[in-house]
């Protein structure tokens, strides 16, 4: 299994997180959301111009910004 980075990933890909790679405040309203290791997510739209990007995580639907979704790392199939 191949590790990207979220922002990387194509509509409608899914994959597990692999890891968070950003601390402080940011890091914590990430795992605050849900988007910590072992979490199946989906990549389910993009905006227009790609940011945000739309995810299925946890039966729920967030979306993200695209310097947000950088410190995220995804492990996907190759």
């Amino acid at each position: 299994m191949a590790q990207i980075s979220l922002r990387r990933m194509a509509i409608n890909q899914s994959g597990t997180i692999a890891a968070v790679k950003v601390g402080g405040e940011l890091g914590r309203r990430i795992r605050e959301m849900g988007l910590v290791p072992g979490t199946e997510i989906t990549i389910k739209q993009r905006a227009p111009l790609n940011d945000p990007v739309a995810l299925r995580v946890l039966g729920g639907t967030l979306t993200l910004r695209n310097n947000e979704a950088d410190f995220i790392e995804v492990e996907v199939a190759d």
